[in-house]
C-alpha cells in the first residue's frame, strides 16, 4: 500500500504538475481531463479541459493532483491511500469514514477497482484508490 499526497488546484494543475516533474527530475506519467472521462459530455465547456487527474513519478515516489472540484477546495491536500486489493480498499474506506462524511461512495470507476472520497472525523480529506492497470 502507498500513501500519496494529492494536491488540488484552481485550474492550474497542468502547469503545476509539469513544473513539479521538471523541478524534481521526474515525468508526468498520467494525465486526463474531465472532458476525456465518461462524464465529459456532462461538464461545462470550460471545465472539460481542466485536469481530472495527473501523476508525476520520480523514481518510486509519486505525487498526484487535479483541478479540484467541489467539495475539495483549491489549495487543499488530500491523502490518497492506494491499497492493493478491492477488499483492502473496502476495509480502509469504512474505517476512515467512521464518524466522518463520505463525499463520494466507494465504487468501481473507469480507472479503479474501487474509488471513494471522504472527510474523516478530524476534518481531513482522504481518497481510497485501488487502481486498475492502465
Amino acid at each position: 500500500m502507498q500513501l500519496v499526497a494529492y494536491l488540488n488546484f484552481p485550474g492550474t494543475a497542468r502547469e503545476a504538475m509539469d513544473f513539479y516533474a521538471e523541478a524534481l527530475g521526474g515525468k508526468v506519467t498520467q494525465r486526463f481531463t474531465y472532458g476525456q472521462s465518461p462524464m465529459g459530455e456532462q461538464m461545462s465547456e470550460p471545465d472539460r479541459d481542466k485536469v481530472m487527474h495527473s501523476q508525476v513519478e520520480v523514481g518510486s515516489a509519486l505525487i498526484m493532483g487535479a483541478d479540484g472540484p467541489s467539495p475539495h477546495e483549491a489549495g487543499s491536500t488530500t491523502v490518497n491511500v492506494m491499497p492493493d486489493t478491492p477488499e483492502e480498499a473496502e476495509r480502509i474506506f469504512h474505517a476512515l469514514a467512521a464518524g466522518g462524511d463520505v463525499t463520494m461512495p466507494l465504487e468501481e470507476t473507469f480507472w479503479a477497482h474501487r474509488f471513494g472520497a471522504l472527510t474523516d472525523r478530524f476534518g481531513k480529506h482522504w481518497m481510497v484508490n485501488c487502481l486498475k492497470s492502465m
